[in-house]
């Protein structure tokens, strides 16, 4: 018996083995052919930034060039208001981050510690938020900073950021993890809430603050419909705002679209590389998958 146990044992071993190469084999093989799909267009839009005009217009799909050159970046900074649009974005989106972690860590921080009455209706009307497209509440929010006299400042842009039920709940899941023991035991030595918020939940929520930071920043910059409505001179415009009219404005000026393009994915893509520790770290600590 023991020796047929044993051999049994072996066999599942081996197989379990198998299965896990097998199955690294081909998450390794997704995950190429899908780094592939993003990474060969991103090469292709690199290349051709690069390249004179006349060449672009004779081979665009080309990967080489006999006369390589920064004519289109050059260009970009001189005809257009791409700084402005630097600027912008980095105002906006770095605002937006500062006002959604303190506001939407103070919200998750009642829901998760403290008891009052409607909170379990007030979770699920937050967690309906998730559910309601950004593209429905376009024409209400729009008449809504339209009667504040709101519309062409930054705070029409940073505002609606800063409600953010996804950031509520990423916040909420990490405070719940904090023992209660922990809240009760400052409670007794006489701290008030607002201490043991800033004292003792954010300084454990730093992971959350990551994420949900970075999260925020990425998803400010890329905005596109919301900021296209509000923002209307030129000047203060973002950067998907104003590539947007670059193509228009250009023509068939392909490299300098792409040279344009490239200078707005390459602050994103920094945040990305330095911040992508964080990002993974605070994702696995609140439980989303």
């Amino acid at each position: 018996m023991t020796t047929a146990t044993l051999s049994r044992n072996k066999e599942t071993s081996k197989a379990d083995k198998l299965g896990s190469k097998s199955f690294n084999r081909l998450a390794a093989t997704c995950l190429t052919l899908w780094a592939l799909i993003w990474l060969v267009p991103f090469a292709w839009a690199v290349i051709t930034s690069f390249r004179p005009g006349d060449e672009i217009t004779a081979n665009p799909m080309s990967i080489w060039s006999d006369h390589w050159t920064l004519d289109a970046y050059t260009n970009a900074f001189k005809l257009n208001s791409i700084g402005w649009w630097y600027l912008n974005s980095f105002l906006i989106s770095t605002l937006s981050v500062i006002f959604t972690v303190v506001i939407c860590s103070l919200i998750a921080f009642g829901l998760a510690h403290l008891r009052f009455q409607g909170k379990g209706a007030l979770m699920v009307l937050i967690l309906a938020g998730l559910m309601v497209p950004m593209e429905a509440l376009v024409l209400p929010q729009f008449m809504e900073f339209r009667s504040l006299g709101l519309l062409g400042t930054y705070w029409a842009l940073i505002l609606p950021a800063t409600a953010s039920p996804v950031a509520v709940f990423v916040f909420r899941s990490f405070l719940k993890g904090i023992p209660d023991a922990l809240i009760e035991a400052a409670r007794i030595d006489g701290a008030s809430w607002w201490r043991i918020y800033r004292e003792i939940c954010m300084p454990l929520c730093r992971p959350a603050i990551s994420a949900v930071g970075i999260f925020t920043f990425i998803t400010t910059w890329n905005a596109f419909l919301w900021p296209l409505l509000v923002l209307t001179q030129t000047k203060s415009q973002t950067i998907p705002v104003g590539l947007s009219g670059l193509l228009g404005a250009t023509g068939v000026n392909q490299a300098e679209v792409l040279a344009s393009a490239v200078l707005g994915l390459l602050p994103l893509l920094a945040v990305f590389l330095v911040a992508q520790r964080q990002i993974v770290q605070g994702v696995a600590s609140t439980g989303i998958k």
